[in-house]
């Protein structure tokens, strides 16, 4: 069994795993922060590799954070070596701890020389354990912008802003009880402030329309149509 900073430890080196980086060599010999975007994530992925590829390291980067979130924690031995104010046990805020720590192992690889994608699948990896209505919501959101729009920077934004909201409309709104509302609500707009800052780039590109939509998507799927109607 493990102290708390090991497993925060072992958590952010879960997160840190660089998937499209890892991918992108095996299959293509090529450094995925080298091509398209230059971000290494699942969408860059599915810009220069296709749609495949690239839902393997989403897949992959969200099974990262749901790991480090679940899994990790329960690796420690003893009781958290400080005083627990929050309403949730020792156990859920080691949950908390080590899902900030993969998500920020994934922002900076230890293994990519601290270049790694933008967080938004870790993250949602994490929360999925934690909060798994906000995610359901955020997700549901994530879609429906990048349908209309075609942008997954956009799309992921609106998801990112949309998971605090769910919890304060739950909770505040609707009057349904939140677990641990006090903390989680703190927790999911600083992981939302995070998620921002990560994509500020692209928020700069949005607002001066220069942003490249996603169309691989389109395309892939129009060339599996024809392939099937020959």
């Amino acid at each position: 069994m493990l102290s708390l900073s090991i497993v925060i430890v072992l958590a952010y080196l879960v997160g840190s795993i660089p998937t499209s980086i890892l991918i992108a060599k095996v299959k293509r010999g090529i450094d995925i922060r080298e091509h398209g975007s230059g971000n290494a994530g699942g969408t860059n992925v599915i810009r220069v590799m296709g749609l495949k590829m690239g839902l393997v390291v989403i897949a992959f980067d969200i099974l990262k954070g749901y790991a480090a979130t679940m899994f990790v924690p329960r690796l420690m031995y003893g009781p958290i070596p400080f005083t627990n104010r929050t309403p949730f046990d020792d156990f859920t805020v080691v949950q908390v701890i080590c899902g900030c720590a993969a998500v920020l192992g994934h922002i900076w690889t230890i293994f990519g020389g601290f270049r790694g994608g933008k967080g938004i699948a870790t993250a949602g990896g994490m929360l999925l354990g934690l909060a798994p209505i906000e995610v359901l919501v955020s997700f549901i959101i994530f879609d429906l912008v990048f349908v209309a729009s075609r942008y997954v920077s956009l799309g992921s934004l609106c998801a990112a802003v949309a998971l605090p909201l769910t919890m304060f409309f739950r909770e505040n709104i609707f009057h349904v009880e939140v677990e641990g509302y006090g903390t989680l609500i703190f927790f999911s707009i600083g992981i939302s402030l995070l998620l921002i800052y990560t994509h500020r780039a692209n928020v700069k590109r949005l607002l001066e329309g220069t942003e490249n939509p996603l169309t691989n998507i389109r395309l892939y799927l129009r060339k599996k149509g024809s392939s099937a109607s020959k």
